[in-house]
């Protein structure tokens, strides 16, 4: 009896490391998924934000996810605020106008939020999508409704929450935060912008999707996808 429970422990380890092995490589492959969106999309979030901005989003958000790629790969085996924490710095120094800054504060505040830890548990996860949150308003200095990207991650991390408190496991947390990350998305179409480049044109800027609130619905159904089972494709359009 007592070699059996011995083996059951080491067996019970191994899991445990599986499982903390797994959730690191989701973690890189969330990003790489995301990337990899971005560089499918880059045309058409160029195009958004040339109805209401610079017109550069989708290239400045490709090059700068180009250059994450280059930058966590010596790091994948690294802790999750690692991984994060690289991205951002990877960001800040390769993203051009609004969105290095911005998206580069989201995944270090995140990063910190994970920091050192080898083990992610469902509330980790989203309290590091919180602390992303946090740190976009803070230094972007934006509220609901003001046709941002902060439209799309506010109620993506309520949503996430009041699953996770419903007895909902992480996957069905993250797709129900996905879903709230649309449904913000498409809500900036009739809003007057009141933030950035597209706050100029005043009422000229209803009428458009905000090109922030749609790369931030894709990279939190990049992260959906990356943890369930049966992926399902990001959407784009109506």
């Amino acid at each position: 009896m007592v070699g059996r429970a011995g083996a059951h422990a080491r067996a019970s380890l191994e899991g445990l490391r599986e499982q903390m092995a797994t959730t690191s490589a989701r973690i890189y492959d969330w990003l790489e998924r995301y990337a990899g969106i971005v560089a499918e999309q880059k045309q058409y979030l160029t195009g958004l934000d040339a109805a209401i901005g610079d017109g550069d989003h989708g290239i400045n958000m490709d090059r700068g996810f180009q250059t994450v790629l280059v930058k966590i790969a010596p790091v994948r085996d690294k802790d999750a605020g690692t991984l994060l924490k690289t991205t951002g710095m990877a960001l800040v120094g390769s993203v051009g106008g609004a969105g290095g800054p911005l998206y580069g504060t989201f995944f270090l505040r995140a990063g910190a939020a994970l920091d050192g830890k080898s083990e992610v548990t469902d509330r980790d996860l989203v309290g590091a999508l919180e602390a992303g949150l946090k740190g976009v308003v803070e230094r972007g200095k934006a509220n609901p409704n003001d046709k941002t990207m902060v439209d799309a991650l506010t109620p993506a991390v309520a949503r996430a929450k009041q699953s996770l408190d419903g007895g909902a496991s992480l996957q069905e947390a993250l797709a129900a935060a996905a879903d709230a990350a649309e449904e913000g998305m498409k809500a900036t179409i009739p809003l007057k912008a009141l933030k950035g480049r597209a706050s100029y044109l005043g009422d000229r800027s209803i009428g458009h999707q905000d090109p922030g609130a749609t790369s931030s619905y894709l990279m939190l159904r990049a992260l959906s996808d990356s943890l369930a089972a049966l992926p399902q494709q990001a959407k784009t359009t109506s």
